[in-house]
């Protein structure tokens, strides 16, 4: 008895585990939406390109892109997987220049963001941040240092410029790291370019 009332358990966590999953795919659209709520964790995985990423006090997720021309973004794929307060988002395809992309996130969230080359603005989040970009300039507006209790940023080749930490570095391997009272962690790389924080 004890056994059935084990597997009995087990079975109605992992149904309510696969009930909570939900994928969303679009494909050939200029734009694309979807529900997501404030305070959760969003992993972003964004092909090359201009890239903003700016908080809203909206619960959604919306994201907007262009070429050169409109028959461009034909072949733009977004995909979204969301569990819980949990978001995994990646974006393929487009023109291989001159492509810009500009996504909207509650403004209260953890973000990851991970990006091969471009330029990437990242603003008004309240949260965790980890971004790194292989190639290309990253700013981001990081308010306060004492809302952080562990910030590091680092540039293999470039500039670094901390503002608000007041830490300016150029040169190879160009790093600095900050421990306070705060709640949130913030982890900013860029391999080869500029990086620059503001409050």
């Amino acid at each position: 008895m004890k056994r059935l009332a084990v597997a009995v358990s087990l079975f109605l966590l992992l149904s309510g585990s696969l009930v909570a999953q939900k994928t969303v795919s679009v494909t050939g659209q200029d734009r694309f939406e979807a529900d997501f709520p404030s305070g959760g964790h969003l992993r972003l995985h964004i092909r090359s390109g201009d890239l903003r990423v700016i908080g809203s006090d909206e619960q959604k997720i919306k994201i907007s892109y262009w070429g050169k021309n409109a028959s461009e973004v034909h072949d733009v794929k977004v995909s979204l997987r969301t569990t819980g307060n949990t978001g995994v988002l990646h974006v393929h395809g487009g023109p291989r220049n001159d492509f810009r992309i500009e996504i909207q996130i509650p403004k209260a969230s953890d973000l990851f963001l991970r990006m091969p080359a471009g330029d990437a603005d990242v603003e008004n989040l309240v949260g965790d941040k980890d971004v790194e970009l292989h190639a290309g300039d990253l700013t981001m507006t990081v308010g306060s240092p004492a809302e952080y209790a562990i910030a590091d940023a680092s540039v293999l080749a470039g500039d670094l410029e901390t503002g608000p930490f007041g830490v300016t570095k150029d040169g190879l391997f160009r790093s600095f790291h900050h421990q306070g009272s705060g709640k949130y962690r913030l982890h900013a790389h860029v391999g080869a370019g500029d990086l620059t924080l503001k409050q």
